[in-house]
């Protein structure tokens, strides 16, 4: 038992240094919420003498405090970053209240409406709901909520999710930003609207489910860009490849990735209105995009990001393998792009027999002129029974390489650059719930969507006059402009052994990513008219190592395994029922006729067969479906550290590091990390990797997209190795890889869907 007398000593310690209240409240609190002996105050005082100087301002002396308590932490005491996240948003609320009583504001309802006047705050917040209805918002504030912040998670929010002014100062906190955002995703509802709002707020706010960067960021504002990536297949035309490439530009200025098809766009040396050798290939308008990306920042936060996605079997390939690489001829390069390649099962199989086979490329024109036909709009058998007898046709030109020298330039692109990505087509197709309405050619940016996507086609150009003004009008067939709609469970964070909680949380999720559909602001037109006539969301989690560790299950398990396969059929279960009662309640999307959900294919091809699943088949079938595609895991790179979590279903890089940030090192540590689960927090990289491809394809049954999942890599890695971990993820179902992240690469995190 502590002393009173060691008490007042520590009480007269704090009354020197600091003279605001609230701080001393906070530590008062701190001293009771941690009361093992290695969160000691004395701990904290006796680091923070090292700091202080005479001179020092309070706010000065509070900064050093809390850079004191963020330097304790540790392996042993990893709770001192809850301590220095408490003191850190002490400070920034002494700091707010004094902005907010200089601006004779008092409650939520006069922020908001001065937020508006500022155009900080979209209007139509305040013209949506009444002043006694955001009266009522405010009464669902959950002060205490804020001691869920790490102090990486809070400094992070603060920086770069709450409202600031134009100077850059913070006016709202991060509970008025979940409420925020809350109130704008429940706009449209319309009967009981305020119990949503409060819902929408409770899974945020208890870090149970994480909105995408954009959502969180944009949501409440006067532009309100809530989607994070677009697809767009790229047609085979001049005026369709800029008209790609200005869809890139006007995503990219409102804040989103990108991923463009290039697998219908001639090869170099192909016809151009029948003249020979005239094309000159893919990899010219690659680096227009590029280029664009360069030019065309995100919002002015970081440049643009787009994945490039190109066929194994286009002759354009083994250019495409080297545009990242650092050797060869820099007019080929683009190295601010993501590559991604297109693999058949048929390149798999022949990797897996025998590499000295013979692999054809060919140009998808001089195949379409040709042969009557594009190549690219099959999969399965018969994309084969075309390839080879595109192959046996001598009046297509083929590039002929031997298998070995194409799989070479992959790994030896993947192991330099961590790219190209991987889009195993045929899997993802078979598995594509909406096949009668289209063909999936590629993914996103992150390589975790996966919907039918179809190629704009200009129908007609009329000229007109108006009051001695010519009116030109081009008249565009819309095709399917994909649009990545992502929220993350926090598995690390919820009870997912717990039924109902899971049903309430998934229940709640789909809901909110449904109205975000009606909700946003679209940067083109293309992507609104996709997506209201699909209605596709991304239900993703973060923390799936985290939840590992805190239930005792190693990575390398057979336990792992069957975890995960119930976890993830669970999630499955509640989202698919989730969208059939909002189907019931609003409407099925407007293609789901002819759907495997309606036919009960999808049902079959993932052996749900249950008496539970064949009572949902049924409802499906009778009721429809709200949204077309509902799982996708996206990487969470941010989202998670907000959450306090671990990132997507990646395993952690390290249990416990040091980052430098702000002329300052910061300690970092693996969530709820104790003596249980250190061993269980088995780094990446030490990780036997098969194992996390038998993990993926596992999941992979439940997720009717894809996933966001890294291969990690050391500098003791084959070649041959590394190839095998492509064919495990094949062999296993698994429809993309995102990085192989060697581990002495950096490799660029994406922050669109930071989900």
């Amino acid at each position: 038992m502590v002393s009173n007398k060691k008490i007042d000593k520590e009480k007269s310690f704090l009354d020197k240094v600091f003279f605001h209240e609230a701080i001393l409240k906070c530590l008062t609190k701190i001293k009771g919420d941690f009361s093992e002996i290695c969160y000691n105050l004395k701990n904290l005082q006796e680091r923070l003498e090292g700091f202080l100087k005479e001179d020092m301002t309070e706010k000065e002396r509070l900064e050093v405090l809390i850079q004191s308590a963020v330097e304790l932490t540790s392996k042993e005491a990893p709770k001192w970053e809850f301590i220095a996240g408490r003191l850190l948003y002490c400070k920034f609320k002494i700091e707010l209240e004094e902005k907010m009583k200089a601006l004779t504001i008092s409650n939520f309802y006069e922020k908001l409406c001065y937020l508006t006047s500022k155009n900080l705050y979209g209007d139509y917040i305040l013209e949506a709901y009444s002043k006694e209805e955001l009266f009522e918002a405010e009464t669902f504030l959950q002060e205490d909520r804020n001691e869920l912040f790490t102090y990486a998670g809070l400094d992070l929010l603060l920086e770069r999710y709450v409202i600031k002014s134009h100077d850059g100062e913070k006016l709202e906190t991060p509970q008025e930003m979940y409420l925020g955002i809350a109130l704008h995703m429940a706009l449209k509802e319309k009967d009981n609207r305020m119990v949503w709002v409060r819902r929408f707020y409770d899974m945020l706010s208890k870090m149970e489910v994480t909105m995408a960067t954009p959502t969180l960021s944009n949501a409440r504002k006067p532009f309100y860009q809530l989607s994070s990536c677009f697809i767009d297949v790229v047609p085979d035309s001049l005026e369709g490849i800029y008209r790609s490439i200005d869809n890139f530009a006007m995503v990219s200025k409102f804040g989103g990735g990108m991923g463009l098809y290039f697998g219908k766009v001639r090869s170099a040396g192909s016809t151009i209105r029948g003249f020979k050798g005239a094309a000159g290939g893919v990899i010219r308008w690659i680096r227009l995009v590029n280029d664009t990306a360069v030019a065309v920042d995100q919002l002015g936060m970081r440049q643009g990001a787009v994945a490039v996605y190109l066929d194994v079997w286009h002759k354009d390939l083994l250019e495409f393998l080297q545009l990242k690489t650092n050797n060869g001829d820099e007019r080929m390069k683009a190295h601010d792009v993501f590559p991604a390649v297109c693999y058949p099962d048929l390149f798999w199989k022949m990797a897996e027999e025998n590499l000295d086979q013979d692999w054809h490329l060919m140009c998808p024109h001089e195949v379409m002129k040709t042969k009557g036909y594009c190549l690219e709009d099959y999969y399965g058998e018969e994309w084969e029974k075309r390839y080879l007898d595109c192959v046996k046709d001598e009046r297509i030109h083929k590039k002929t390489v031997i298998l070995k020298d194409i799989v070479r330039l992959i790994l030896k692109s993947a192991v330099e650059t961590g790219t190209p990505f991987i889009f195993n087509r045929d899997l993802v197709n078979r598995m594509n719930p909406n096949s009668h309405k289209g063909m999936i050619y590629s993914s996103n940016l992150c390589t975790e969507i996966a919907q039918n996507m179809e190629q704009m086609e200009t129908k007609t150009i009329e000229v007109g006059e108006d009051n001695d003004e010519v009116i030109v009008t081009t008249s565009v067939k819309a095709g399917d402009f994909v649009v990545c709609n992502l929220a993350s469970l926090c598995l690390g964070n919820l009870e997912v052994e717990n039924d109902e909680k899971m049903k309430e949380v998934v229940e709640t999720a789909v809901r909110a990513l449904d109205n975000v559909i009606d909700l946003n602001f679209y940067p083109i037109p293309y992507a609104k008219i996709t997506n209201k006539r699909y209605r596709s969301i991304g239900l993703g989690v973060s923390g799936y190592h985290h939840m590992l560790a805190k239930r005792g299950i190693a990575w390398e398990s057979e336990e792992h395994l069957q975890f995960v396969d119930e976890i993830f059929e669970k999630i499955n279960y509640y989202a698919v029922l989730a969208s059939n009662e909002l189907a019931k309640e609003k409407g099925a999307y407007s293609v789901f006729k002819g759907s495997e959900w309606e036919t009960g294919a999808y049902f079959e091809k993932r052996n749900y067969s249950s008496e539970k699943w064949n009572q949902l088949r049924e409802s499906v079938a009778t009721y429809g479906m709200r949204n077309a595609y509902l799982i996708a895991i996206a990487p969470t790179s941010s989202t998670s550290i907000l959450a306090g979590t671990t990132a997507g279903v990646d395993p952690v890089m390290k249990r416990y590091y040091l980052e430098e940030k702000k002329h300052s090192i910061l300690p970092r540590v693996a969530p709820d990390l104790d003596s249980k689960t250190y061993w269980l927090y088995k780094e990446a990289h030490q990780l036997d990797q098969t194992w996390s491809m038998k993990a993926a394809g596992v999941r992979q049954r439940h997720i009717d997209q894809a996933q966001s999942v890294n291969l990690y890599i050391t500098n003791e890695y084959t070649m041959r190795q590394v190839l095998n971990l492509f064919l495990e993820a094949w062999r296993n179902g698994v429809k993309t890889l995102y990085y192989v992240r060697s581990k002495s690469l950096e490799v660029e995190e994406c922050e669109s869907c930071s989900s």
